[in-house]
C-alpha cells in the first residue's frame, strides 16, 4: 500500500503543530515512519487520505465499541447540533444520561461529566483528597491516568514511548506526593501503606490496564488492594476510562467483582465525541462544588453534542448487553488465529486479552507489570506493525497499547487480518 498523502499531509503539519500531531503517541515514533492520516471510517474500517482501507483495532482508542458512524450516534449528534452547539447552562440530556450510568453501574449514585479522561481522574483524586483530608496518592508503574502533573510519574502508553516517563515541567513538590507500587504485586502497595501510614488518600490503579498493553489483575491483587483501602480508610479510584461500558455494562467493577470508591470514564460514554466522568456514592460526591467545597468546573462539560452521542450509545449497549459477550468472542477468536501464526513464525510472544481488549508481546516471559512488558522486543515489534499495516490492518502504533475491537468487525474480518499476518516477516 501506499501513503503518499499522509506522509504530504504529516509534512505540512510538522510546520504548524508540534511534532505534527495533537497526541505524541500518533507520530509514529515508537515504529518509525510517517503518520497515516484519516479521511472518513465506517463500521469496521478505516479509509486514509491516499485511499487505502484498513482494518482497524483501534477504534478511536476505544469509544467506538459498536463502530466508526454507528447510526443511532450520528443521528443523535446531528440532530442535537441543529438546536445549537454549547450554551455553558444546564440541559436535560445530561440528567438522562446520568441516570443511565448510574443505573448501568454498580456502586454510584451520582456521576459528574467533564471533557476527557485526564480531566476526570485529576479531579477525582483532588475530590479524593478533600473527602479523606490526605494528600498522597498511590499509582502502579505503567499504568497511564492522562497528563495531569500527579500521573506522569513512570506513566505507560505514550509517556513509556517516548522515554519519558517522568515528564519536565512536572514539580518535585508534586511528585513527592505520588507513590509509585508495582502493578500485580501486592507487597509493594502494602509497604508504601506502612511507610506512610494515615496519608495516603487513594490508591489509582487501571484495574485491567490497557497502557502498558492488556494486562490482567491477579484475583489475589485485586482483591487484596479492596480490603487493603477498606482496612486503612484509603479511597479505591478505579480509572475505567478504557474499560467503563466496555467489559460490561457495570465495566471492570462488574466483571472483576470488585467495588472501587471513586470510578473515572470516559471513551465510549461519549460515543466517540471528547468527554470523561467519574462518579461515586452520594456521600464521596457531596463533597463536590457547588455542593461541597471541593472545586472543579468546565465551560463545556455536559456539552450536549457528547451527551446526545453518549446517550444514544449506553442506551444501545444497555438495550443490547449481548454486544459484550459478541466482543469477547471475537477477541477470543483473533487471539487463537494470531496465537496459531505466531507460532508457526517462531519468535518469542505472549498474548493477553480480557473482554474486547487484547495485546501482542514479543518477550518469552508473561507480561504481568510495567517492568515485564518493557522486556519486549520493539525491533519484532515494528516489523509486526508495519508488515500488518501493508496488508491493510491498523494496530496500536506502539508496543505498550491495547487493541480495542469494536462488534462491527466480522469473522471475515478477523480471518483477513490472520491471513496478513501469515504475510509479515518477522
Amino acid at each position: 500500500m501506499l501513503y503518499q498523502r499522509s506522509s504530504a499531509l504529516f509534512a505540512e503539519a510538522q510546520k504548524y503543530i508540534p511534532g505534527g500531531v495533537n497526541s505524541p503517541v500518533r507520530a509514529f515514533k515508537a515504529v518509525g515512519g510517517d503518520p497515516i492520516f484519516v479521511k472518513r471510517a465506517k463500521g469496521a474500517y478505516l479509509y486514509d487520505e491516499d485511499d487505502n482501507r484498513l482494518i482497524d483495532y483501534i477504534a478511536s482508542w476505544g469509544p467506538l465499541i459498536l463502530g466508526h458512524a454507528h447510526e443511532p450516534v450520528i443521528n443523535a449528534v446531528i440532530e442535537k447540533a441543529k438546536q445549537g452547539t454549547s450554551f455553558g447552562m444546564p440541559t436535560e440530556i445530561e440528567t438522562q444520561l446520568a441516570q443511565l450510568a448510574v443505573s448501568m453501574v454498580p456502586n454510584i449514585d451520582k456521576i459528574r461529566f467533564v471533557n476527557s479522561g485526564t480531566e476526570a481522574c485529576m479531579s477525582a483524586v483532588r475530590l479524593a483528597r478533600g473527602y479523606t483530608g490526605k494528600d498522597k496518592i498511590i499509582k502502579f508503574a505503567g499504568c497511564y491516568h492522562g497528563h495531569s502533573d500527579s500521573f506522569l510519574i513512570q506513566a505507560g502508553s505514550g509517556a513509556v514511548t517516548f522515554g519519558s516517563p517522568n515528564s519536565p515541567g512536572v514539580t518535585q513538590g508534586t511528585a513527592k506526593d505520588t507513590l509509585l507500587a508495582k502493578y500485580n504485586d501486592l507487597e509493594s502497595v502494602r509497604a508504601l501503606v506502612e511507610a506512610n501510614k494515615g496519608e495516603i488518600a487513594t490508591i489509582i490503579i487501571e484495574p485491567i490496564a490497557g497502557n502498558m498493553g492488556c494486562i490482567v489483575p491477579s484475583d489475589e491483587f485485586i482483591k487484596g488492594l479492596r480490603e487493603l483501602c477498606t482496612q486503612e480508610g484509603i479511597l479505591l479510584l478505579f480509572d475505567e476510562v478504557m474499560t467503563g461500558f466496555r467489559l460490561g455494562k457495570g465495566g471492570a467493577q462488574e466483571a472483576l467483582g470488585i467495588d472501587a470508591d471513586i470510578v473515572c470514564f470516559g471513551k465510549v460514554i461519549g460515543g466517540g465525541l471528547p468527554v470523561g466522568a467519574f462518579a461515586a456514592k452520594a456521600e464521596i460526591m457531596a463533597h463536590l462544588a457547588p455542593e461541597g467545597p471541593v472545586y472543579q468546573a468546565g465551560t463545556l462539560s455536559g456539552n450536549p453534542l457528547a451527551m446526545a452521542a453518549g446517550l444514544a450509545m449506553l442506551t444501545e449497549l444497555d438495550g443490547h448487553p449481548e454486544v459484550f459477550e459478541s466482543l469477547a468472542k471475537k477477541t477470543a477468536y483473533l487471539h487463537e488465529g494470531l496465537d496459531t501464526v505466531l507460532k508457526d513464525k517462531g519468535v518469542p510472544y505472549q498474548i493477553n486479552r480480557f473482554g474486547s481488549m487484547i495485546s501482542v508481546h514479543f518477550t518469552e516471559e508473561p507480561v504481568i507489570d510495567f517492568d515485564s512488558s518493557a522486556k519486549g522486543n520493539n525491533e519484532t515489534f515494528k516489523k509486526y506493525f508495519h508488515g500488518m499495516l501493508q496488508n491493510g490492518v491498523y494496530l496500536p502504533p506502539s508496543a505498550f497499547e491495547s487493541y480495542f475491537l469494536n462488534d462491527a468487525l466480522s469473522y471475515a474480518d478477523i480471518d483477513e487480518t490472520v491471513e496478513a499476518l501469515k504475510k509479515v516477516e518477522l
